[in-house]
């Protein structure tokens, strides 16, 4: 495989899309993975953009068959990187898969050249209210997700790299310093 492959994790809520949607609009040399998920779209999503939506039986049927990179069921769905999609892709570009934190670990494990990154919040306080903020989830799923949080945080010790998202313009750039240093220690290896 010719690209890098990173992993961008972090909690729900951190600003881990954004980030990701800001870089891929300034740069043509990384490719977005797309994940599966049984979850249905939210408004404004399209299949085969932000995510493949398939129903449950398909998604079952796929993991019996090592379809996935990583895969896991949280909040009553299951999310799953489809390993063909992502390999055909490294081929010929670096490649920014965005996930939870579960799934970065798994993904390691069955790829360990894997670029980890986690995107953190300057803090507790500051994850709640951007997810107050963004109407589309109920208050009992925002307490689970800030459940969640401190196992998430709680990994960042295995990643490559940590960023805390304070402000989106900063840590935008010191994501494509990590993003640069890396395709360019591997280009380096060859």
């Amino acid at each position: 495989m010719k690209g890098v492959l990173f992993v961008i994790s972090g909690p729900s809520g951190v600003g881990k899309g954004t980030l990701v949607k800001e870089i891929l609009n300034e740069r043509n040399d990384l490719k977005l993975s797309v994940s599966c998920t049984t979850r249905a779209p939210r408004q404004g999503e399209t299949d085969g953009k932000e995510y493949f939506f398939i129903d449950r039986e398909e998604f079952v049927s796929r993991i019996r068959e090592n379809g996935f990179l990583e895969y896991d069921e949280h909040f009553g769905n299951y999310y799953g990187t489809p390993r063909s999609y992502v390999e055909r892709q490294l081929k010929d570009n670096s490649v920014i898969l965005e996930i939870d934190v579960v799934g970065a670990l798994n993904c390691k494990r069955l790829m360990p050249e894997a670029v980890l990154i986690m995107i953190a919040p300057p803090s507790i306080e500051e994850l709640s209210r951007r997810l107050e903020s963004r109407g589309s989830e109920s208050d009992e799923t925002i307490k689970k997700r800030l459940e969640r949080v401190k196992y998430e945080l709680g990994q960042k010790q295995l990643y490559d790299y940590v960023i805390v998202n304070d402000a989106l313009n900063e840590a935008k750039i010191r994501l494509i310093e990590v993003i640069d240093t890396e395709i360019n220690k591997r280009n380096e290896g060859e």
